[in-house]
């Protein structure tokens, strides 16, 4: 059985990111202008294919964390409307491949996982201060 195509984010800088980790097996790549990043892949909401994008992450014990800021844009990225609809994904951390489930933190949780982020990639606060929405916060859990 031929495995199923990944289609990774068209953005030049992202997708030539992303071929560097997965080329090197996640030896290189996982480390990006110092912070950590995962490689994530969702099913797209309306198209049925995979989608592939490198993404920031922080932990929190277990969990995996991610930001839907999408640059402070009006929109919510295209990875976090795909797992709205398809919350189970997969994760590429390093080396390491592994089945996850998403969801969006509860408005109890945001606030400190919201720190954990910002703690790591200030600029997120800069991007909330732009967007008339409220960016989620993102948990990932190992399946």
């Amino acid at each position: 059985m031929t495995a199923e195509e990944v289609f990774d984010n068209p953005t030049g800088w992202v997708a030539a990111h992303i071929r560097t980790y997965v080329e090197s097996g996640g030896k290189k790549g996982h480390d990006y202008q110092g912070w950590p990043t995962l490689l994530l892949t969702t099913r797209g909401h309306r198209s049925g294919l995979l989608r592939r994008t490198a993404l920031i992450y922080g932990r929190d014990g277990d969990r995996y964390l991610l930001v839907a800021s999408n640059g402070g844009a009006e929109e919510h990225p295209g990875w976090y409307r795909n797992l709205s609809a398809d919350p189970e994904v997969t994760v590429q951390v390093r080396e390491e491949e592994f089945t996850a489930r998403a969801r969006t933190a509860s408005a109890a949780e945001k606030p400190a996982l919201w720190e954990v982020m910002v703690g790591l990639f200030p600029q997120y606060a800069k991007y909330q201060e732009k967007a008339e929405r409220d960016i989620p916060v993102v948990i990932l859990n190992r399946v």
